[in-house]
């Protein structure tokens, strides 16, 4: 009988530095979808808190920290990154595992905007896009989650099936970034 093995979505791509920035996989973590049922939110964000320690994010916004964030995923659907969803969630929001379905990178470096100008049609200056926001939108042709974690960092989910495409993407501008500061 074959035996199977496990492997992350940018196994044997990631890590890359180029330039000053660096792109990297998140470690293995649940990620799991949450969407308040009807005229819930208020109770799923007080559970989460209870939870979790952290609230129900806004549009367009993250809750949490590094480990345990909770990232708004579009029109009532958060994803809960870092923490096993506690069993309380479910009795104000459907609750399904992700885990396996996600590419999650972190892009850092002073060049990291740069980077992502070349890719994203949203403006993602600090002073525009601050830590803490997070948006839905477009990389290349790919569909993406990304957030703000830090004044020089983001965290980027792509669908699993894409995960070389989107190491590609990523490499391809921080290479052109880079060669455009060198000359």
């Amino acid at each position: 009988m074959a035996e199977l093995i496990a492997k992350s979505p940018c196994e044997g791509l990631l890590p890359i530095e180029c330039g000053g920035v660096t792109l990297s996989e998140l470690p293995s973590m649940p990620i799991t979808s949450v969407m308040a049922h009807k005229g819930r939110e208020k109770a799923l964000s007080q559970a989460l808190k209870d939870a979790h320690g952290m609230a129900l994010p806004q549009p367009n916004r993250m809750t949490g920290r590094e480990g345990a964030r909770a990232v708004w995923f579009g029109q009532g659907q958060v994803m809960l990154i870092g923490p096993v969803p506690n069993a309380a969630l479910a009795e104000h929001a459907a609750v399904t595992d992700q885990s396996d379905a996600w590419a999650t990178v972190r892009l850092e470096g002073a060049g990291c905007e740069d980077v992502l100008a070349r890719l994203v049609p949203l403006d993602l200056r600090r002073h525009r896009f601050k830590r803490g926001h997070a948006a839905r939108s477009q990389l290349q042709h790919m569909n993406v989650s990304l957030a703000r974690v830090g004044d020089n960092a983001f965290l980027i989910m792509a669908f699993r099936s894409m995960a070389s495409t989107l190491v590609h993407d990523l490499e391809t501008a921080m290479k052109g970034v880079a060669a455009r500061l060198s000359s």
